[in-house]
């Protein structure tokens, strides 16, 4: 297996990233999916993979599970990126912190016929992430994502504290991490906290404006420091599991 003849793939999520991304880096051609764009950028760097696949995914767990398992087949990447934002609960992360998802659950499945603690379990992945190596280029928490389609309810927050001690909630990183996981594909999930949602409201809900600012920020801060999270990848490792397909 050669594997820096794969190219890596970065799959964004909400629109909101998916503009930034491309304000930021501005390619000179696109091209489309059945999920949205995709551009192709150019490594310099010796003995790494040399091609990089910014991928517009969608989001929501159906697209992302779904572009997720699109881009999989489509490019046979050695490694998955999702960069993106989230939510945080208020008095447990400061809005801007960039966060290395370790494990993602699904939190708003409810079932009424057999016992819920299996499907809860069924949908929880833990990420490997033995192939990305510290130090990073800058400070992030490694946290569980809880994901749901929908933003952090206020009358959620005291069940997702007690029951889970959660920190940070997005709508697709779970069904990303399920996708990678089933196909064999390493994968790292990197959020910045875009805003802070209480048990009193969220500061961005109703302030669209706080958001795209926000959201703006931390697209920047993760693609002009994205080689350097490059670097953080160990390809031999990324070989080694590959060929014993451990993920």
């Amino acid at each position: 297996m050669n594997i820096n003849s794969k190219p890596i793939l970065v799959l964004i999520s909400a629109d909101a990233e998916w503009n930034a991304v491309k304000e930021i880096i501005r390619p000179g051609e696109t091209h489309t999916s059945p999920y949205g764009e995709f551009f192709v950028q150019t490594r310099t760097k010796p003995n790494h993979p040399q091609e990089l696949i910014f991928f517009q995914g969608g989001w929501g767990k159906i697209s992302a599970a779904g572009s997720t398992q699109y881009g999989v087949d489509r490019f046979f990447p050695s490694v998955l990126f999702n960069l993106g934002t989230c939510g945080g609960i208020a008095g447990r992360i400061e809005r801007g912190q960039i966060v290395l998802v370790e494990s993602t659950v699904v939190y708003d499945l409810i079932e009424m016929m057999e016992a819920s603690e299996e499907v809860h379990n069924f949908y929880t992945t833990d990420l490997d992430l033995s192939f990305f190596a510290e130090p990073y280029p800058f400070d992030v928490k490694r946290q569980t994502m809880f994901s749901a389609d929908r933003d952090i309810l206020a009358e959620d927050i005291p069940f997702l504290v007690k029951k889970y001690g959660a920190t940070v909630c997005d709508w697709e990183s779970a069904a990303i991490a399920f996708v990678a996981k089933r196909n064999s594909v390493p994968l790292v999930i990197l959020r910045g906290v875009s805003d802070l949602v209480s048990q009193e409201g969220g500061e961005a809900y109703g302030n669209l404006a706080l958001f795209h600012q926000s959201t703006y920020s931390i697209m920047e801060n993760l693609v002009d420091n994205f080689e350097y999270w490059l670097d953080c990848v160990d390809f031999t490792v990324i070989e080694s599991l590959l060929t014993s397909k451990t993920l």
